[in-house]
């Protein structure tokens, strides 16, 4: 069963790669909506992180002024010698100090969290726009190619279109016809019937130029005859 899962997925995949070949702009178009929904989700993650940096800033600012005039106070205290209410100022100003101690390194991690994920938002922004721009100059380079190989195919006789091909098939049935022709002049060339008809007309020739001739050879005998009687009178 595990095997024939496995074959299964075989040829999906294949199928899917050569889908993928036939139709690269899908393939564009699913890689550049996938880095948009990324953006998306590190702006929504940066706005969070923002957020969080700007109150650890605004808590920083109000605990670091909430020290100074604790400070004040405790300089006050001190000139009128009292003590207890010095001490108790002296107890806020330590746990201030601890606050702000905190407040300082959360800050500080912050600070560096919302520079990290604005730095990937840009990076992926950028990657979007660079895909969005190969996707086009990609696009038209296999535009321009699938446009050569074919230009090439018709050159080469490889891809012949509708009117070539009826053409083709007008001017072999031409050949053909003439071809039948001169096979059915040439067959009766060299039939029996035609064969003795030639021996016919030769056999006439021949007689006729018999006859000629024994026409020529009496004629002859009477001029000479004729010229015979004439020497003797």
């Amino acid at each position: 069963m595990g095997r024939l899962l496995n074959l299964i997925k075989g040829f999906f995949s294949l199928f899917v790669s050569k889908v993928e070949q036939e139709h690269p702009e899908i393939v564009y178009e699913n890689a550049i909506e996938s880095l948009t929904e990324k953006a998306v989700k590190l702006r929504q993650a940066a706005a969070a992180v923002i957020r969080r940096r700007d109150d650890l800033e605004e808590r920083f600012k109000e605990k670091t002024n909430d020290a100074k005039e604790i400070e004040a106070q405790i300089t006050v205290a001190v000139q009128n010698n009292d003590a207890e209410v010095g001490a108790l100022l002296l107890e806020k100003k330590e746990e201030l100090d601890r606050e702000i101690a905190d407040l300082t390194v959360d800050l500080e991690q912050g600070r560096k969290d919302a520079d990290d994920v604005k730095s990937a938002l840009i990076r992926v922004q950028g990657e979007r726009q660079k895909l969005v721009a190969e996707k086009d100059r990609m696009l038209a380079q296999i535009a321009s190619a699938d446009a050569r190989v074919k230009i090439q195919e018709q050159l080469d006789g490889l891809s012949v279109d509708a009117d070539v091909k009826a053409l083709d098939n007008v001017r072999t049935h031409i050949k053909n016809r003439v071809a039948e022709a001169r096979l059915g002049q040439e067959l009766n060339e060299s039939s029996l019937d035609s064969r003795l008809e030639k021996i016919k007309q030769q056999t006439g020739n021949v007689q006729a130029q018999n006859k000629f001739e024994e026409l020529r050879k009496k004629h002859l005998a009477s001029q000479q005859q004729g010229q015979q009687g004439n020497k003797s009178m």
